[in-house]
């Protein structure tokens, strides 16, 4: 469970790029969510990850404040950031065992082996990040993210790069990890792919969230007929 309680943060004295998010996502949920460029999507990621720190609020995941308790939080998620283009001078599987030393990931091998196999980089494990296409780069830092089988996924634009094929086995792994009663948070701008996975998605904009429920209790709330895309739309342009 992420719990995210009164948070602001500001990067210009006066202007919030979040301003009083409050947030719970639930054990058991995939919570996609949603906004446009410049929305406060990615700054409020950085926040429960601890890569920024809120100026005002806290947040829990699973309980662990994530700026008092920094090192007991950050054991509860895996993260996979908007850019993969980490450690570009280690080779994969260097990259893979220093996640399974930083998490004391047992059976690692097994582990390893099967996730790469799953995402089709098995036979390159031995070749450096920088010579790594921006899809493979996604695909390690997403198997790396995942090793250590922790409770709660965070996502930032996770299929950003994947074939169709390692897309689906994602979002087949997601609804499973969701299904065990575990957490799954994710950012993304593919309208389609959050109106057809998510349990609950939370619409923001301009650091403010407009929304959040069903993708039903949306389209009841502002347009009953739409998709996804027009209701997103008519949320946001009316913010």
């Amino acid at each position: 469970m992420i719990e995210i309680k009164n948070v602001s943060k500001s990067y210009t004295k006066g202007i919030k790029s979040v301003d009083g998010l409050n947030l719970t996502i639930n054990n058991g949920e995939i919570f996609g969510f949603l906004g446009p460029n410049g929305a406060g999507k990615t700054t409020t990621i950085k926040m429960i990850t601890g890569i920024l720190d809120a100026d005002e609020g806290e947040i829990l995941i699973d309980g662990f404040n994530i700026e008092k308790q920094p090192m007991e939080a950050k054991r509860q998620f895996g993260f996979v950031p908007d850019s993969p283009d980490i450690f570009l001078s280690l080779k994969a599987i260097e990259y893979l065992n220093f996640l399974c030393d930083i998490y004391g990931v047992e059976d690692r091998e097994n582990k390893i082996v099967n996730l790469t196999k799953k995402f089709e980089i098995y036979d390159v494990l031995n070749n450096k990040l920088e010579s790594f296409s921006h899809g493979m780069r996604q695909k390690i830092v997403l198997i790396g993210a995942l090793l250590h089988n922790p409770n709660n996924w965070i996502l930032d634009e996770p299929m950003t790069g994947l074939d169709p094929k390692s897309s689906f086995d994602l979002k087949e792994m997601m609804r499973e990890h969701a299904d065990e009663g575990k957490t799954v948070f994710f950012s993304t701008h593919v309208l389609e792919v959050a109106e057809k996975m998510c349990d609950r998605i939370g619409i923001i904009s301009k650091g403010k969230l407009l929304f959040v429920g069903t993708v039903e209790q949306a389209r009841e709330q502002f347009a009953k007929e739409g998709s996804l895309e027009k209701v997103f739309l008519e949320i946001t342009e009316n913010a």
